[in-house]
């Protein structure tokens, strides 16, 4: 499980390299991401889609509001609720988020044939479902054992 850990700590270290060319710092780039897929978040939601606290959602929004890449605008329903928005500036950014982490992920797939590519995508595939997937991670620890 070390040789994860590290790829996976090399593998952010190379993309905020990258992002960091671009203006952006760690996390960042996961806010600008979810708000291309779907705009109009409020930080809660961007929160819980990332799987961070609301207070550290908030800052970095804040962050990304004086950069000029992201806007708010009140709840038509809940004026105690803000909206995140992509300004004209973060659409144009999203391209360069992009580029940044397919350079990444060509950087650490140099050397990988399609097959190994494919491969390896279906095993950390299955990692992250057994990590994000509690339930059936105690299941396939008890078969493990079981077997023994």
């Amino acid at each position: 499980m070390s040789r994860l850990h590290s790829a996976a700590r090399l593998s952010r270290t190379a993309l905020a390299a990258r992002l960091l060319n671009h203006g952006f710092y760690a996390g960042q780039d996961q806010i600008m991401l979810a708000l291309d897929h779907e705009d109009g978040q409020t930080p809660g939601q961007l929160a819980a889609r990332l799987g961070v606290r609301p207070p550290t959602i908030t800052k970095t929004i804040n962050r990304l509001q004086v950069q000029g890449f992201l806007g708010k605008r009140a709840s038509d329903t809940d004026a105690r609720q803000a909206h995140i928005f992509l300004t004209d500036s973060g659409r144009e950014a999203i391209r360069a988020i992009e580029k940044s982490v397919r350079k990444t992920e060509k950087q650490a797939l140099k050397g990988l044939d399609k097959k190994e590519q494919k491969t390896l995508s279906k095993l950390l595939s299955r990692v992250e479902a057994n990590l994000s997937d509690g339930g059936h991670m105690v299941e396939i620890e008890d078969d493990a054992e079981g077997d023994e």
